[in-house]
């Protein structure tokens, strides 16, 4: 056997809690000897919790750019299945019994490959190429980790209003509303339960002749507009088109069970203070005041059932058969997937356009807003936005629940975050909403990361990686494909980059990475064929 296999308990624990329960699988790290993992002991035995983390302020910022492209040249020359090369550093939590703060790891770069296609022997000697490499680049402290990793692409009447949070209806209605984030399905793919995400809206100002145009475009990935997503696609004239969906049908039903859910919740409260208020009546001497606040509270859950059942039944009514009711646009333009290879950024572009139809959009269009929901309460938002205390006010929270994107992050801003976590260092956090994962907030990675395309193609993306709470949502997983990245400035929201692909550990396991390309780059993308487009309107 191997000396530098894991044992099987690190194997399956090394990297728990970075994507709850389905954490990757530990091939091989370079500090195994210098760095044991701890093994647990004694009744109450307790393993590690982890949680990945940004790179920032480190020997290997300045120099990521020059070095990743020769560690990636290195994994292609010695033909290992690789899928991703990145860097992150690895926060350990302390135990609840514990007093400490927990412990920071030293930089990793971080190396994805399939699943039983590299032995520990050929990691170890891998990585000691890349060490030497890093060495040559002044960098004489990092660590070299693989792992397991599978990528994968993140595959009526008019919208339904906004609510804002006094409406009982509003986190469940979101589903059905023109904001950023509507679950989105195409016609011809609904068999393969191919769904993904609306990343944003544009309008045109002016077609392809210069003359004034007054359409709006809805924008997602490529792969979630067209099942050829190898070819290029413009829509002409009479031919025919290929509908653009809200809902696919298990996100529909999943979105009436959601209504139904919360009806059976205040469904039971109803009953408790029908028979709390019927039981306080009968007794002497009860309190007058508490019956009357109860009565108040009951009226409250009535009208939020009647609220609840209105929805449900006009949704089951007006939304149910997709191809009557759902189509909101057609797709327009698509481009192949492609890593910009020729023009040196490598950067994927795998986004696609659909005309929007003016009487399902028009009515409830507000541009490009995000609706926040009701996942979170207010305390919960601000310990993710803001986990230390008395930092600069980037994310405030309003009553409406929306957040206006108002702009888009330069490549500076993204290498100089301005945010610090509670033990001090850097972070640079970013929120999305998406079909899948619905509201979730993550952590970019500082450094791009190299990701062997399923194009075949190498490519550099921003990776994104889950919140770094003891215990995290998901960022991301399937059919979040093209939800839009962002982060708060100013109590506004700026775009960082739209999601099409994820790491996760094989299987329906869920992602411990999300990636994504980055907005700078992909507005200029949509520049080149609607010159005018204009991303920030908030009126139809």
């Amino acid at each position: 056997m191997s000396q530098y296999i894991p044992s099987e308990y690190e194997r399956i624990a090394y990297y728990n809690g970075i994507a709850e329960d389905d954490h990757p699988v530990l091939v091989y790290r370079s500090d195994y000897a210098t760095n044991p993992f701890p093994t647990p002991t004694g009744r109450y035995g307790h393993i590690p919790v982890k949680s990945a983390r940004g790179v920032h302020d480190t020997a290997l910022n300045p120099v990521w750019d020059s070095v990743a492209p020769e560690i990636v040249e290195l994994i292609t020359m010695e033909k290992i299945a690789c899928s991703s090369v990145g860097a992150v550093r690895f926060f350990t939590h302390p135990t609840e019994e514990a007093r400490d703060e927990g412990r920071l790891g030293p930089v990793v770069v971080w190396l994805g490959v399939d699943p039983g296609s590299t032995s520990p022997d050929a990691a170890h000697e891998i990585s000691q190429r890349i060490l030497a490499l890093l060495g040559k680049y002044g960098v004489n402290d990092a660590v070299v980790e693989w792992r397991e990793a599978v990528l994968q692409r993140l595959g009526g009447p008019p919208l339904m209003a906004h609510a804002d949070s006094a409406d009982f209806t509003h986190h469940v209605r979101r589903f059905l509303t023109a904001l950023l984030g509507i679950p989105l399905a195409t016609q011809g793919m609904e068999k393969d339960d191919a769904q993904g995400t609306l990343t944003l809206w544009f309008h045109e100002n002016k077609d392809m002749n210069g003359n004034p145009s007054d359409k709006v475009y809805g924008v997602s990935n490529c792969h979630v507009l067209r099942k050829n997503s190898n070819i290029d696609y413009e829509h002409k004239g009479g031919a025919p088109k290929d509908y653009v969906r809200v809902c696919g049908v298990r996100r529909f039903q999943r979105g009436l069970d959601e209504i139904k859910a919360a009806l059976s919740v205040h469904a039971v409260l109803a009953t408790a203070y029908t028979e709390l208020i019927d039981k306080m009546e009968k007794q002497e001497n009860s309190n007058r005041a508490i019956i009357a606040k109860n009565r108040r509270l009951l009226d409250d859950e009535n009208e939020a059932i009647r609220e609840l059942d209105a929805l449900h039944k006009e949704a089951s009514k007006y939304w149910s058969d997709i191809t009557l009711h759902r189509d909101i646009g057609y797709v327009q333009h698509a481009k192949a997937i492609k890593v910009d290879v020729d023009g040196g950024t490598r950067y994927t572009s795998d986004w696609g356009a659909f005309l929007a139809i003016e009487a399902k959009v028009r009515d409830q269009f507000e541009g490009n807003v995000v609706d926040i929901g009701s996942k979170f309460n207010p305390q919960q938002l601000m310990s993710l936005f803001y986990p230390r205390g008395g930092g600069v006010t980037t994310f405030k929270y309003s009553l409406d629940r929306k957040v206006r994107i108002v702009g888009c992050c330069t490549k500076e801003e993204l290498d100089n975050p301005t945010e610090f976590n509670s033990e001090g260092k850097r972070i640079f956090t970013v929120a999305k909403d998406g079909n899948s994962t619905d509201f979730t907030v993550g952590q970019y990675a500082g450094l791009v990361t190299w990701i062997r395309n399923l194009t075949g193609n190498w490519s550099k993306e921003l990776a994104i990686y889950n919140h770094d709470l003891r215990k995290a949502d998901v960022f991301s997983d399937r059919g979040d494909s093209g939800s839009l990245f962002w982060r708060a400035k100013d109590g506004q929201g700026y775009i960082v980059g739209q999601l099409h692909a994820g790491d996760n550990k094989g299987g329906v396991s869920r992602n411990h990475v999300s990636y994504c390309t980055p907005g700078w780059y992909l507005l200029e993308q949509i520049k080149e064929r609607f010159p005018d487009a204009d991303f920030y309107r908030t009126a139809w």
